[in-house]
């Protein structure tokens, strides 16, 4: 009862005030704004009249000032003169994304957002500058993010601050019903005794719906209340503090609202707004009805967790008892069929596809050493002709060092796979329990990597055939993405996994760390495959693989085919980081491999450094610019020219993005600011989700100046120690 007699007394003596002290009137009233209402900063716009803060950005700070300065303090004095203002705000969610962080009302003696800082800082200070006596700004906020650094009370308040985030007084949001009894006593948030909390309503700041707040300031004392907008305003105020602003505020300020997101987004509304420092009575004028709401609409029964949760239930008994009735007359057809010669569950879904051992070890005659042609990390690949005169490839493989997965791996990916550009696996065969082979089409020109860096010259590939080899993997790509009735990942893209047939095709084999899910879906794998140089930033961290990690293999096995090079080198650069540094000083084709320059070949210098540019942009550090490899098979094949009627938006987007200086300049900047795995990263996936070819030794650092390490550690092999031949030099 004394704080209210005290404002009616403020009240009563505002004419004196005003006739003993000069003043300028302000008076202002905006149901609706535009650029002539109030001056914008940082992210705030105007949307159909009305002002906008903050959008759906993460990390924005909105702001917007009256024009013009307002006369707060009477020169060389410490009178504060009186001001009364009102406004109507919403906070605007965004479905299926966490709202925040809220808004201030302020008084500032500058234009501008400098010296404010996004998230939990809304916009009205920073770090640095919080608590500074200097800063001579005063806010109300309307916070919806409980702060431990600012001592929030909890994530829905209304604060009051000078100079500093953490608010001199705080309530919860809400307002007391005018039933409440006025005579009790209460603390300066309102709500202390039991009997008022049956009266205080509270209401949820960043729901969307639209509340209206009066602020009044008189004789060194400021009231804050809100409401519901359209409501009258309630008699008692939500605020009401004794505040003396002399050594706050300067002789003008500016005044108007700031707000910010961070990680947690919602659009900051302001509706309408009035401002007086001669009428207090001057918010009656504003428009508080039929204004749109931005209040989230309900999603309709069927899409209730409740009739989610009974749909999924049910859905989920009937396929388990029809599954279990059928597993079952599977299972007892399946035991009567089975021969005397044990098997195991898995070998009946590839029945069709068993060779017998005894034609396979007459084919590699009996597995005689002179029949090795490769050597990888679960056993030996042996060369076997078949009765009818068919030259055949037998991967012999153990089942240690994960030999069983890979094998699995294989069949039940390469086996069902059918293309002109993917290694043929003729069968398989299972001598006894732990050993188990694999038959594949035998490819007369070996791999792709021997024909690039460990032949003779007279044999080495040109640039020409280079070229269309990696147009062949290119193709194999996209069947085993987009081509199939499920998504295929490959995973260990490199050249040695590329292998040539008698025709010197490309033919992409080893599908040993293959992945098989359906389009749309998420592989559920966190395991980190695959070997080093060639694998995506993102798999190291995550250890989610994806088509877009496929394209990162294929770019950097571009650039290595094309520049003679492999992905890292003792002594050398990474070999990505050279390519985009000589892209960068136009002299691309100072990239390719100076062995093919040395022996005055020529080639199309425009098809050379398109597939350079192909390359770079596989193998970019952020999955998300990755193109897919229907883009990449496109513009490798040349056939998505801007200029063709039917081209796609994308595939045009991506050759703007080739032909674009300010695309590779962004390129160094996103490899060199933590877009490659850091040596924590890789080690905590090594105990037992880590599979990486190349070495055995444990990866202890990973940033690229790091893989001279890994080389010392690995001798001179570029080769995982999975690397396996399907054929050799004829």
């Amino acid at each position: 009862m004394k704080n209210n007699n005290k404002h009616h007394l403020a009240l009563l003596l505002f004419p004196i005030i005003l006739f003993c002290q000069p003043i300028s009137a302000i008076d202002f009233v905006f149901n609706g704004f535009n650029s002539s209402s109030v001056s914008l900063y940082g992210s705030a716009v105007f949307e159909s009249r009305i002002l906008t803060l903050t959008n759906q950005t993460s990390f924005t700070i909105g702001r917007a000032l009256y024009p013009v300065k307002i006369p707060t303090k009477a020169p060389n004095s410490s009178f504060v003169y009186p001001f009364s203002t009102s406004f109507i705000f919403a906070m605007a969610p965004y479905k299926n994304v966490l709202p925040g962080h809220g808004l201030v009302f302020l008084f500032v003696p500058f234009t501008g957002i400098e010296g404010g800082s996004a998230a939990q800082h809304l916009g009205f200070l920073n770090i640095t500058n919080d608590r500074s006596p200097n800063n001579h700004m005063l806010g109300i906020e309307f916070d919806v993010f409980s702060n431990q650094e600012f001592n929030d009370m909890n994530a829905n308040h209304v604060g009051l601050d000078v100079n500093s985030l953490t608010s001199i007084a705080a309530a919860d949001a809400g307002y007391w019903a005018d039933n409440s009894s006025s005579s009790s006593s209460s603390s300066s948030n309102g709500n202390s005794s039991d009997d008022d909390r049956k009266s205080f309503k509270e209401q949820q700041l960043n729901n969307g719906k639209n509340y209206q707040v009066w602020i009044d300031y008189a004789d060194s004392l400021i009231n804050v209340t809100m409401a519901p907008a359209g409501m009258k305003r309630p008699s008692r105020p939500l605020l009401n503090v004794s505040l003396n602003l002399s050594e706050v505020f300067e002789d003008e300020m500016y005044v108007g609202f700031t707000s910010s997101t961070g990680q947690l987004v919602q659009s900051h509304k302001i509706l309408a707004w009035s401002f007086s420092n001669s009428n207090f009575s001057l918010s009656e004028r504003l428009i508080t009805t039929a204004l749109p709401s931005f209040v989230l609409p309900k999603d309709p029964f069927y899409r209730s967790k409740v009739f989610i949760a009974g749909a999924t239930v049910g859905g989920v008994l009937l396929v388990v008892s029809a599954a279990t009735i059928i597993w079952f007359l599977i299972k007892r057809r399946q035991r009567k069929a089975r021969e005397r010669e044990e098997m195991e569950d898995w070998e009946l879904e590839y029945w069709p596809h068993r060779i017998r051992y005894q034609d396979i070890e007459a084919a590699t005659k009996g597995f005689s050493e002179e029949n090795v042609i490769g050597i990888g990390g679960n056993g030996k690949v042996y060369k076997g002709v078949l009765p009818g005169g068919t030259e055949i490839a037998v991967k012999r493989i153990s089942h240690e060092n994960d030999g069983m997965r890979e094998f699995l791996a294989e069949i039940s990916s390469l086996g069902r796979l059918k293309h002109r550009s993917l290694v043929g696996l003729r069968g398989w065969c299972k001598r006894e329990r732990g050993v188990f082979m694999l038959v594949y089409d035998y490819m007369e020109n070996g791999s792709l990597e021997k024909r690039v860096f460990d032949c003779d010259e007279s044999k080495m590939l040109s640039c020409e055939e280079r070229i269309r080899i990696l147009k062949d993997v290119a193709s194999a790509l996209l069947y085993l993405h987009e081509g199939w009735e499920s998504q295929v990942l490959h995973r260990d893209i490199k050249a040695s996994n590329v292998l040539l047939d008698k025709d010197m095709n490309g033919r992409l084999g080893d599908f040993g760390l293959a992945r098989v899910h359906g389009h749309g879906q998420v592989p559920s794998t966190t395991r980190v495959v695959g070997t080093i140089g060639y694998m995506a930033p993102e798999v190291v961290r995550s250890g989610r693989a994806s088509a877009r990690t496929d394209v990162f293999g294929f770019g950097v096995l571009i650039l290595e085919v094309m520049c003679g090079r492999r992905p890292i080198e003792e002594g050398q650069p990474p070999l990505v980081e050279s390519v985009w540094q000589l892209m960068l000083q136009g002299q691309s084709l100072n990239a390719l491999d100076e062995r093919l320059k040395a022996r005055g070949e020529q080639f199309d210098e425009g098809e050379v450094e398109r597939m350079l540019h192909v390359g770079l942009l596989c193998a970019y550090p952020d999955s998300k610019v990755r193109p897919t490899m229907r883009q990449v098979v496109k513009v490798m094949e040349g056939n998505n020219e801007l200029g063709e009627i039917e081209s796609e938006d994308m595939d045009t987007c991506l050759l703007q993005q080739m032909k674009s200086k300010d695309f590779w300049s962004s390129y160094s900047q996103s490899s060199s600011h933590g877009s490659h795995p850091t040596f924590d990263e890789i080690r905590r996936y090594n105990s037992s989700s880590m599979s990486l070819s190349w070495s055995n030794t444990v990866v202890e650092d990973f940033p690229w100046q790091a893989w001279k390490k890994l080389q010392k550690l690995a001798g001179s092999r570029s080769n995982s120690i999975k690397n396996e031949t399907m054929g050799r030099e004829p």
